[in-house]
């Protein structure tokens, strides 16, 4: 499209200069144009390099968009001062380059659109300080917006909808500030703010649909944020690191994959008023000396992973005041000597597990807060751990307070109600100074002090307690002043309500097989529940997904024996005749990625398609899953897995994890022993497969024998061989409408021959993740071409393939 003609207007009275004029080229009308001027631009493409030097105003003549401006090379539009810019369509191709630049002055752009295959979309510095409003960036081939070197601006609503690196990135002493802007499909962090003095300013901004990291704040930068949203990132929600500081006031940081927040490196984060959910580490990661946390009137909830919602390690501090912390599996985890947290007023309520952890040396200090809905209350976990609990209630807890292996924590006027096991349970030379507290309604003890333990216990009570509300072992804990109602006693027990048993105990005998801190017994908690039963193949067509895998030849035959067998069986039992042995349980070894969890699930499928199982679906565990963190914890969750299973597969992942070589008072052979008869219980409900390194495996079922009894046989899952891998890439290039080139196939077999393959080799992980490096590369190549053919897009060619480790 051609351009049109610039029609330039003065704006002041001198009788002396033209009023009007008409130019054939944007260049010629600058250069005749002075300050004040108007240049009403017609409709068409205009492929020069503008600059702007005097304070004019540049708008399009027919409405907004309907001026283009696209030169082949170079900056499409710089502003050097004062000029006001309004609903161009800006376009460059340099990628060495920005679209629009802006180095001097305090211009204004309004309704600009950026789309843009440049360094940078548009790049402010110099000291510029621009008002940019309802300007939209697309540059998927570089940085969305740059703001540099000293200079700032204000930037209303303005959109980057794409970049290929960071969304805004602000760096050299800039500060600018940011009011309801939108940033999003980035392929870097949304929002970067780096470097001494640079600081950013955002208010009622979103970041969101990041590839990385939505907001990075780092060396010694700093940031304001006020009622902003950062979600919907692949890595973290909000980093911070090496003295970064950032405040954020009412803000929503959500559906964020990994940690919510970040920070370390001597980083300091105040928060007021914010709402963390939806994270699935972290929602608030602390770490090293000199990084601070200061929580204020926040909610931190709903984790879709199984890490703890706060994690303070290396020496780092966080401060909560007023929070909310629920529905996680862990709240509060302190560690590591110098590490501190210090709550106020604040509740913790339905964890999963243990509401504050406090491990490694660390200490915790908790005012006036509530703890409810918890497996744990409050664990202290081993020698150097302690803090103070002051006027903190605990209730509805499997158990309100642990002190393990030499922890020393101190407890005034705590009040622990209706625990399922235990009040106070301190074992392995734990030790403690229980001053005013009191255990109201526990289904055990309130107080459970055993292997000797010197606690410290003042002015303490225990009302209502079903198994007594004192249990010591000698030489046991020193007493002052302690009471109880008496309601209860070892001999006279009061009625237990209806939940899991407790084993009895005589007075001052106590031993560690006793049971303590269920979490399927923590009330409220709901059951999961089972998902839907899903539609049962037909058995040829699962047979043709496993022939279909690659290699594996001994599994399929392994696999196919098996079936025969059961499936004979089955017709020797319609016929009145007797079935041999029905034993389906399984053990899987080999190397990782060999396709051990694909074959489980066509297994399972396979024997629902014979009705042998009700629905065939896969449940996938490791040792995290049924091994739990205390006394009686862990057959729970075994049972609860199991369960899940029933009418389908349990795939127990690296197994021989259960039974490790040191294992000493390890609570693994507690869930060996409930699988062991919940597999003799149930044989028929469920199939378990047990999987894992060869030797490992040999190891874990040579020292289990009740085990390696139950299992019919072993099927070893072999390496891939080259030409297996190169066929597995093969199959990932035709799902995703790839295509090799004529020589990559061959260059795909040498990689192969040369990649290392040590024990932590991947096989059929390393040849799937082989082939998205190698889309990466593809794509960065092509994206500097600027049409590429239909070929073009499909071609893997051997410069694609990654580097070797």
């Amino acid at each position: 499209m051609a351009h049109g003609v610039v029609q330039v207007t003065n704006q002041n009275s001198s009788r002396w200069r033209r009023r009007t004029g008409e130019y054939e080229t944007l260049a010629a009308a600058l250069e005749a144009a002075g300050d004040g001027d108007v240049l009403s631009v017609s409709s068409g493409t205009y492929r020069e390099n503008l600059v702007l030097d005097h304070a004019v105003v540049l708008r399009c003549a027919d409405g907004p968009g309907t001026v283009r401006i696209a030169p082949a090379s170079g900056v499409a539009l710089t502003v050097r001062a004062g000029a006001t810019v309004q609903d161009l369509l800006v376009e460059g191709q340099d990628t060495s380059s920005a679209a629009l630049l802006v180095e001097a002055g305090s211009p204004e752009l309004s309704g600009l659109r950026i789309n843009t295959r440049s360094a940078v979309g548009l790049e402010v510095r110099g000291g510029a300080r621009p008002t940019v409003r309802r300007c939209t960036v697309d540059n998927p081939a570089g940085l969305g917006i740059s703001v540099l070197d000293g200079a700032g601006g204000l930037y209303e609503e303005c959109e980057v909808v794409a970049a290929g690196q960071s969304g805004i990135a602000i760096r050299g002493g800039a500060g600018p500030r940011l009011e309801r802007c939108r940033v999003h499909h980035t392929s870097g962090a949304g929002l970067s703010v780096t470097g001494e003095n640079s600081s950013l300013e955002a208010v009622g901004c979103e970041v969101f649909e990041i590839r990385g990291t939505g907001v990075q704040v780092s060396a010694r930068a700093t940031g304001h944020f006020t009622d902003c949203q950062v979600h919907r990132t692949t890595g973290d929600g909000i980093t911070l690191d090496t003295d970064a500081v950032l405040a954020m006031a009412d803000c929503d940081i959500h559906d964020i994959p990994e940690n919510a927040v970040d920070l370390r490196a001597r980083s300091v984060l105040t928060l007021t008023r914010c709402a963390v959910h939806r994270f699935g580490r972290n929602g608030l990661s602390v770490w090293d000396p000199g990084t601070r946390v200061d929580a204020d009137s926040c909610e931190i909830h709903d984790s879709t992973g199984d890490y703890p919602a706060v994690w303070v390690s290396d020496g780092a501090v966080a401060i909560l005041d007023s929070c909310r912390v629920h529905d996680v599996p862990d709240a509060l985890f302190v560690l590591d000597r110098g590490s501190r947290a210090d709550v106020v007023d604040s509740d913790f309520t339905q964890i999963r597990n243990t509401a504050v952890s406090v491990s490694d040396g660390a200490g915790i200090q908790l005012d006036d807060c509530r703890i409810s809905k918890a497996a744990t209350g409050a664990w202290f976990r081993d020698h150097g751990s302690g803090g103070t609990l002051a006027q903190v209630t605990i209730d509805e807890t499997a158990t309100g307070v642990i002190v393990t292996k030499g922890a020393d924590p101190t407890l005034e006027r705590c009040t622990v109600t209706n625990p399922v096991e235990s009040g106070v349970y301190v074992s392995a030379e734990g030790r403690g100074t229980f001053t005013g507290v009191r255990v109201t309604g526990s289904r055990g003890y309130g107080f459970h002090i055993i292997d000797g333990c010197r606690s410290t216990l003042t002015r303490c009570r225990t009302e209502r307690c079903a198994r007594g509300g004192y249990e010591f072992a000698e030489p046991g804990p020193v007493t002052e002043d302690c009471s109880s109602d008496q309601a209860a006693s070892v001999e006279n027990p009061l009625p237990v309500p209806a939940g899991p048993p407790t084993d009895g105990g005589v007075l001052g005998h106590a031993t560690a097989a006793q049971s303590y801190g269920r979490p399927a017994a923590v009330p409220e908690q709901r059951p999961a529940e089972q998902p839907p039963a899903p539609a049962v193949r037909a058995s040829e067509h699962v047979l043709g997904d496993l022939d279909a895998l690659v290699g594996l030849d001994n599994v399929k035959q392994e696999v196919r024996t098996l079936i025969d067998l059961i499936s004979v069986g089955r017709r020797r039992e319609q016929a009145g005749l007797k079935a041999p042995s029905a034993r389906r349980h399984l053990v899987f070894t080999g190397s990782p990625g060999t396709g051990k969890t694909t074959v489980a699930r066509l297994y399972g499928e396979i024997l629902a398609s014979l009705g042998v199982l009700e629905r065939g679906h896969l449940v996938e565990v490791s040792r995290v899953d049924l091994v739990g963190e205390h006394i009686g914890s862990t057959a729970i969750r075994t049972q609860e897995a199991f369960d899940r299973a029933r009418g389908g597969v349990l795939f127990i992942d690296e197994a021989y994890a259960l039974a490790p070589e040191d294992a000493g008072r390890d609570f693994g052979r507690e869930a060996i022993d409930t699988l062991v008869k919940l597999m003799e219980d149930h044989r028929d409900a469920v199939v378990v497969i047990v999987a894992g390194y060869t030797e490992e495996m040999a190891r874990f079922l040579a020292t289990n024998p009740g085990v390696a009894s139950r299992f019919s046989r072993t099927i070893t899952f072999g390496d891939y061989t080259s030409k297996e891998l190169l066929r597995i890439v093969q199959s990932q290039v035709a799902e995703h409408e790839y295509r090799l080139g004529e020589d990559t196939g061959d260059a795909l077999l040498k990689y192969f021959e040369a990649l290392p393959k040590g024990p932590a080799f991947g096989n059929g992980r390393a040849a799937r993740q082989t082939f998205e490096a190698m889309v990466e590369r593809h794509a960065v190549r092509l994206a500097h071409v600027a049409e590429p053919t239909h070929e073009e897009l499909q071609l893997l060619y051997p410069e694609d393939l990654p580097e070797l480790p």
